[in-house]
Protein backbone atom coordinates (compact mmCIF):
# COMPACT_ATOMS: atom_id res chain seq x y z
CA UNK A 1 0.00 0.00 0.00
CA UNK A 2 0.75 4.00 -0.45
CA UNK A 3 1.37 4.92 3.08
CA UNK A 4 1.82 8.35 5.11
CA UNK A 5 3.97 7.93 7.74
CA UNK A 6 4.57 10.87 10.62
CA UNK A 7 4.34 11.33 13.82
CA UNK A 8 5.01 13.93 17.30
CA UNK A 9 8.72 13.14 17.88
CA UNK A 10 10.10 15.09 14.91
CA UNK A 11 11.42 13.51 11.86
CA UNK A 12 14.79 12.66 13.56
CA UNK A 13 13.50 10.00 16.09
CA UNK A 14 14.16 6.40 16.30
CA UNK A 15 10.79 5.13 16.44
CA UNK A 16 9.58 6.44 13.14
CA UNK A 17 13.01 5.21 11.56
CA UNK A 18 12.12 1.86 13.16
CA UNK A 19 8.82 1.50 11.25
CA UNK A 20 10.08 2.90 8.25
CA UNK A 21 12.40 0.51 8.30
CA UNK A 22 10.18 -2.06 8.49
CA UNK A 23 7.35 -0.80 6.13
CA UNK A 24 10.10 -0.09 3.13
CA UNK A 25 10.67 -3.57 2.06
CA UNK A 26 6.79 -4.06 1.39
CA UNK A 27 5.22 -0.92 1.03
CA UNK A 28 5.19 1.94 -0.69
CA UNK A 29 6.59 4.79 2.38
CA UNK A 30 6.29 8.52 2.01
CA UNK A 31 7.32 10.25 5.12
CA UNK A 32 6.08 13.88 6.51
CA UNK A 33 7.00 14.76 10.19
CA UNK A 34 7.64 17.20 11.95
CA UNK A 35 11.16 19.17 12.25
CA UNK A 36 10.73 19.34 15.76
CA UNK A 37 9.40 17.56 18.59
CA UNK A 38 5.56 18.37 19.00
CA UNK A 39 4.73 16.06 22.06
CA UNK A 40 1.16 16.89 23.45
CA UNK A 41 0.20 19.65 20.75
CA UNK A 42 -3.41 17.62 20.44
CA UNK A 43 -5.54 18.06 17.35
CA UNK A 44 -3.94 22.01 16.94
CA UNK A 45 -3.19 22.83 13.14
CA UNK A 46 -1.17 25.81 11.99
CA UNK A 47 -3.12 28.64 10.07
CA UNK A 48 -1.31 31.85 11.29
CA UNK A 49 1.86 31.08 9.70
CA UNK A 50 3.73 29.47 6.55
CA UNK A 51 3.95 25.71 6.39
CA UNK A 52 7.70 25.15 5.19
CA UNK A 53 8.87 22.18 3.98
CA UNK A 54 12.43 20.49 3.92
CA UNK A 55 14.15 17.42 2.42
CA UNK A 56 15.68 15.07 5.04
CA UNK A 57 18.38 12.80 4.79
CA UNK A 58 19.44 10.05 7.21
CA UNK A 59 22.34 7.69 7.52
CA UNK A 60 23.10 9.57 4.21
CA UNK A 61 19.92 9.20 2.09
CA UNK A 62 16.82 10.42 1.47
CA UNK A 63 14.20 10.03 3.83
CA UNK A 64 11.61 12.36 3.97
CA UNK A 65 9.85 15.44 4.38
CA UNK A 66 10.10 17.76 7.79
CA UNK A 67 7.34 20.12 8.41
CA UNK A 68 7.53 23.05 10.46
CA UNK A 69 4.09 22.24 11.82
CA UNK A 70 1.87 20.08 14.08
CA UNK A 71 1.22 16.30 13.43
CA UNK A 72 -2.25 17.09 12.23
CA UNK A 73 -0.98 19.66 10.01
CA UNK A 74 1.66 17.11 8.60
CA UNK A 75 -0.97 15.18 7.47
CA UNK A 76 -3.14 17.74 6.14
CA UNK A 77 -0.31 19.14 3.69
CA UNK A 78 0.34 15.78 2.60
CA UNK A 79 -2.41 14.41 1.61
CA UNK A 80 -3.93 18.22 0.13
CA UNK A 81 -0.69 19.24 -1.61
CA UNK A 82 2.40 16.92 -1.41
CA UNK A 83 1.97 13.01 -2.40
CA UNK A 84 0.34 12.79 -5.62
CA UNK A 85 -1.51 10.38 -5.62
CA UNK A 86 -2.65 10.52 -2.12
CA UNK A 87 -2.04 8.19 0.39
CA UNK A 88 -4.22 4.86 0.75
CA UNK A 89 -3.04 4.85 4.91
CA UNK A 90 -1.66 6.96 7.39
CA UNK A 91 0.72 5.36 10.16
CA UNK A 92 1.85 7.50 12.84
CA UNK A 93 4.35 6.87 15.28
CA UNK A 94 6.27 4.81 16.76
CA UNK A 95 5.68 6.93 19.69
CA UNK A 96 7.88 7.07 22.89
CA UNK A 97 5.35 7.01 25.86
CA UNK A 98 1.89 5.00 25.52
CA UNK A 99 -1.49 6.77 24.68
CA UNK A 100 -4.18 5.33 26.84
CA UNK A 101 -6.96 7.11 28.47
CA UNK A 102 -7.30 10.57 28.35
CA UNK A 103 -4.04 10.91 26.43
CA UNK A 104 -5.31 10.50 22.97
CA UNK A 105 -6.90 13.64 23.54
CA UNK A 106 -3.55 15.34 24.06
CA UNK A 107 -1.51 13.35 21.80
CA UNK A 108 0.10 14.79 18.60
CA UNK A 109 0.60 11.07 17.24
CA UNK A 110 -3.26 10.23 18.09
CA UNK A 111 -4.57 13.54 16.49
CA UNK A 112 -2.29 12.92 13.11
CA UNK A 113 -4.43 9.68 12.87
CA UNK A 114 -7.34 11.12 13.55
CA UNK A 115 -7.04 13.59 11.63
CA UNK A 116 -6.24 11.23 8.77
CA UNK A 117 -9.92 9.47 9.89
CA UNK A 118 -11.24 12.82 9.35
CA UNK A 119 -10.35 13.25 5.88
CA UNK A 120 -11.80 9.50 4.64
CA UNK A 121 -8.15 7.58 5.34
CA UNK A 122 -7.92 4.66 7.70
CA UNK A 123 -5.13 4.96 10.30
CA UNK A 124 -2.97 3.36 12.75
CA UNK A 125 -1.48 5.63 16.02
CA UNK A 126 1.50 3.43 17.90
CA UNK A 127 3.21 4.20 20.48
CA UNK A 128 5.75 2.13 23.26
CA UNK A 129 5.16 2.28 26.89
CA UNK A 130 8.17 3.72 27.50
CA UNK A 131 10.53 7.03 27.13
CA UNK A 132 14.25 5.68 27.05
CA UNK A 133 15.38 4.06 23.22
CA UNK A 134 13.91 0.85 23.29
CA UNK A 135 13.02 -2.54 21.11
CA UNK A 136 10.64 -1.89 18.69
CA UNK A 137 10.16 -5.15 17.06
CA UNK A 138 6.95 -5.76 18.80
CA UNK A 139 5.48 -2.15 17.64
CA UNK A 140 6.79 -3.09 14.10
CA UNK A 141 5.32 -6.61 13.66
CA UNK A 142 1.90 -5.35 15.29
CA UNK A 143 1.62 -2.65 12.73
CA UNK A 144 2.55 -4.89 9.74
CA UNK A 145 -0.33 -7.67 10.32
CA UNK A 146 -2.81 -4.26 11.20
CA UNK A 147 -1.60 -3.22 7.87
CA UNK A 148 -2.17 -6.49 6.24
CA UNK A 149 -5.75 -6.92 7.66
CA UNK A 150 -7.04 -3.03 7.03
CA UNK A 151 -5.73 -4.28 3.14
CA UNK A 152 -7.94 -6.92 3.30
CA UNK A 153 -11.36 -5.56 5.56
CA UNK A 154 -11.05 -1.86 5.51
CA UNK A 155 -12.06 0.09 8.71
CA UNK A 156 -15.29 1.81 8.70
CA UNK A 157 -15.19 5.64 7.85
CA UNK A 158 -13.90 8.13 10.54
CA UNK A 159 -11.87 5.42 12.34
CA UNK A 160 -8.61 4.69 13.49
CA UNK A 161 -6.50 2.47 15.28
CA UNK A 162 -5.33 3.08 18.63
CA UNK A 163 -2.30 1.05 19.12
CA UNK A 164 -0.08 0.37 22.82
CA UNK A 165 3.10 -1.51 23.32
CA UNK A 166 4.57 -2.85 26.33
CA UNK A 167 7.98 -1.91 26.45
CA UNK A 168 9.18 -5.95 25.60
CA UNK A 169 11.05 -7.65 23.27
CA UNK A 170 8.07 -9.86 20.82
CA UNK A 171 8.34 -13.02 22.75
CA UNK A 172 7.86 -11.75 25.96
CA UNK A 173 4.54 -10.33 25.42
CA UNK A 174 1.52 -11.41 27.25
CA UNK A 175 -0.93 -11.18 24.17
CA UNK A 176 -2.86 -8.61 22.12
CA UNK A 177 -6.22 -7.37 22.85
CA UNK A 178 -8.46 -5.26 21.16
CA UNK A 179 -9.78 -2.86 23.94
CA UNK A 180 -11.92 0.74 24.78
CA UNK A 181 -10.40 3.84 25.94
CA UNK A 182 -10.27 3.68 29.95
CA UNK A 183 -9.33 6.66 32.62
CA UNK A 184 -6.14 8.17 34.01
CA UNK A 185 -6.16 9.86 37.41
CA UNK A 186 -3.26 11.90 37.18
CA UNK A 187 -1.46 12.73 40.30
CA UNK A 188 0.48 16.25 39.09
CA UNK A 189 0.90 19.71 40.42
CA UNK A 190 2.97 22.71 39.22
CA UNK A 191 6.36 23.01 40.72
CA UNK A 192 7.33 26.88 40.99
CA UNK A 193 10.49 28.29 40.17
CA UNK A 194 12.26 31.44 39.60
CA UNK A 195 14.56 32.25 36.59
CA UNK A 196 17.86 34.29 37.21
CA UNK A 197 16.34 37.25 36.39
CA UNK A 198 14.06 36.89 39.13
CA UNK A 199 11.10 35.98 36.82
CA UNK A 200 8.49 33.55 38.23
CA UNK A 201 7.83 30.26 36.15
CA UNK A 202 5.87 26.97 36.55
CA UNK A 203 6.82 23.63 35.33
CA UNK A 204 4.27 20.57 35.33
CA UNK A 205 5.20 17.79 37.48
CA UNK A 206 3.82 14.89 39.13
CA UNK A 207 3.97 11.06 40.14
CA UNK A 208 2.99 8.16 38.11
CA UNK A 209 -0.67 8.12 37.05
CA UNK A 210 -3.19 6.25 38.37
CA UNK A 211 -4.30 3.55 35.44
CA UNK A 212 -7.49 2.08 34.86
CA UNK A 213 -7.78 -1.53 36.45
CA UNK A 214 -10.93 -2.43 34.08
CA UNK A 215 -9.91 -5.81 32.22
CA UNK A 216 -11.12 -4.34 29.36
CA UNK A 217 -9.25 -0.98 29.00
CA UNK A 218 -6.58 -0.03 27.10
CA UNK A 219 -4.21 1.02 29.97
CA UNK A 220 -4.86 -2.12 31.98
CA UNK A 221 -3.72 -4.72 28.92
CA UNK A 222 -0.99 -2.52 28.85
CA UNK A 223 -0.44 -3.11 32.89
CA UNK A 224 -1.07 -6.86 31.73
CA UNK A 225 2.31 -6.53 29.33
CA UNK A 226 -0.16 -6.86 26.46
CA UNK A 227 -0.87 -4.90 23.08
CA UNK A 228 -3.77 -3.08 23.40
CA UNK A 229 -5.48 -1.95 20.05
CA UNK A 230 -8.71 0.82 20.74
CA UNK A 231 -11.09 1.72 17.27
CA UNK A 232 -11.17 5.34 18.31
CA UNK A 233 -13.57 7.79 16.22
CA UNK A 234 -13.60 11.96 16.49
CA UNK A 235 -17.32 12.18 17.64
CA UNK A 236 -17.08 13.59 20.93
CA UNK A 237 -20.94 13.23 21.11
CA UNK A 238 -21.71 11.59 24.58
CA UNK A 239 -25.18 9.79 23.05
CA UNK A 240 -26.48 9.08 26.32
CA UNK A 241 -26.90 12.12 27.55
CA UNK A 242 -29.04 13.61 24.55
CA UNK A 243 -32.11 12.63 25.99
CA UNK A 244 -31.23 14.64 29.29
CA UNK A 245 -30.49 17.59 27.95
CA UNK A 246 -33.40 17.41 26.24
CA UNK A 247 -35.54 17.01 29.46
CA UNK A 248 -34.16 20.18 30.68
CA UNK A 249 -37.00 21.94 28.12
CA UNK A 250 -33.80 23.78 26.60
CA UNK A 251 -35.11 22.78 22.67
CA UNK A 252 -37.01 25.40 21.08
CA UNK A 253 -37.73 27.80 17.72
CA UNK A 254 -37.15 31.46 17.51
CA UNK A 255 -34.53 33.47 18.80
CA UNK A 256 -32.63 32.91 22.10
CA UNK A 257 -34.53 36.21 23.38
CA UNK A 258 -37.40 34.75 23.28
CA UNK A 259 -36.33 31.52 25.86
CA UNK A 260 -38.70 31.40 28.82
CA UNK A 261 -37.60 28.12 30.19
CA UNK A 262 -37.27 27.40 33.96
CA UNK A 263 -34.22 29.53 34.13
CA UNK A 264 -34.35 32.30 31.41
CA UNK A 265 -31.40 33.93 30.39
CA UNK A 266 -31.04 37.18 31.99
CA UNK A 267 -31.46 40.75 30.12
CA UNK A 268 -28.74 43.13 29.86
CA UNK A 269 -30.73 45.53 32.57
CA UNK A 270 -30.70 43.03 35.39
CA UNK A 271 -26.94 42.10 34.46
CA UNK A 272 -26.04 45.52 34.86
CA UNK A 273 -28.22 45.71 38.09
CA UNK A 274 -26.44 42.71 39.45
CA UNK A 275 -22.84 44.13 38.49
CA UNK A 276 -23.33 47.31 40.44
Amino acid sequence: MRILLTNDDGIFAKGIEAIYEALVPVHEVHVVAPETEQSAVGHAITFLDPLRVKSVKRNGSFFGQALNGTPADCVKLAVRALLDPPPQVVVSGINMGANVGENVIYSGTVSAATEAAMMGLPSIAVSMNAFRRTDFSAATQITLELLRLIEKNGLPGGVSLNVNVPDLPPESIGGVRVTRQGSIEYLEGYEKRVDPRNNTYYWLCGDKPIHDTHPDTDSCALTHDCISITPIHYDLTHYETLDVVRGWGVERTGPAREFRGPRAFPDRASVETIAR
